[in-house]
């Protein structure tokens, strides 16, 4: 029952997640400190999912990466519209090798589920591990991204995101633990790692608030000894 609550649970983070950032990027239009490689991956990532949920009658799997693929596209899209630098061919194959590797190996597993005498539940843990190794290298570009570079704009990046990030990540695994589906916990565990680096850095990063600046104004203020008229003497 917990873990299936669990499930439940990081399903509905994962859903969730992504949005704040559609707003940011294709509402505010910002999207300074995105990855174009990492936003690539929020796109072919889910698809994979979708493919193993379809191979091994996962039905969380399918609806969860159908929600969290169509944010990803739209992610995407934005970033490429705001950032003419990143339309280039030099981007564009680096950010579409590490996706299509990803497509590549969702194409092989409906070849072979379609062979005769070979079930889906048998090449879904096949997909399921290759989807675990790449996680690990999708879960790289963006805190890499941010540790490089420590002067980088951090404006397109929602901060809310990354927190609900780490919960989903929490959730899948301790769901994939219980569940005794390697792919999903060393999957969620490494996207965890990811998303408490970036939480980390967005709070250290953090440009002072409005309100402190405004306390701060008033303290300066405090700080000076007025006198009144009747202490002038007029």
């Amino acid at each position: 029952m917990l873990t299936h609550a669990l499930g439940c649970l990081g399903a509905a983070l994962s859903m969730s997640l992504s949005w704040p950032q559609v707003y940011k990027s294709c509402v505010q239009r910002r999207t300074g400190g995105l990855s174009a490689t990492a936003s690539a991956l929020g796109v072919a990532m889910p698809l994979g999912w979708i493919t193993y949920g379809l191979l091994s009658g996962e039905r969380i799997q399918i609806v969860t990466n159908t929600v969290t693929g169509t944010a990803g596209l739209l992610i995407m899209v934005a970033l490429l519209a705001t950032q003419p630098s990143l339309r280039s061919t030099r981007a564009l194959r680096v950010s579409a090798g590490a996706a299509g590797a990803v497509l590549a190996a969702i194409l092989l597993s409906g070849l072979a589920a379609a062979l005769p005498g070979v079930r889906g539940t048998e090449v879904a843990p096949v997909l399921g591990l290759v989807l675990a190794g790449v996680s690990v290298l999708s879960a790289i570009p963006q805190p890499l991204a941010l540790l490089r570079d420590r002067h980088l704009d951090l404006s397109g990046l929602s901060p809310l995101r990354w927190r609900m990030g780490a919960g989903a990540c929490a959730s899948w695994f301790a769901y994939g633990l219980g569940t005794g589906q390697p792919a999903v916990y060393a999957s969620a565990s490494v996207g965890l790692v990811s998303a408490l680096i970036v939480c980390t850095i967005l709070y250290l990063r953090a440009e002072p608030s409005t309100a402190t600046e405004i306390s701060g104004g008033a303290r300066w203020r405090d700080s000076i000894h007025t006198r009144t008229l009747a202490m002038a003497g007029v």
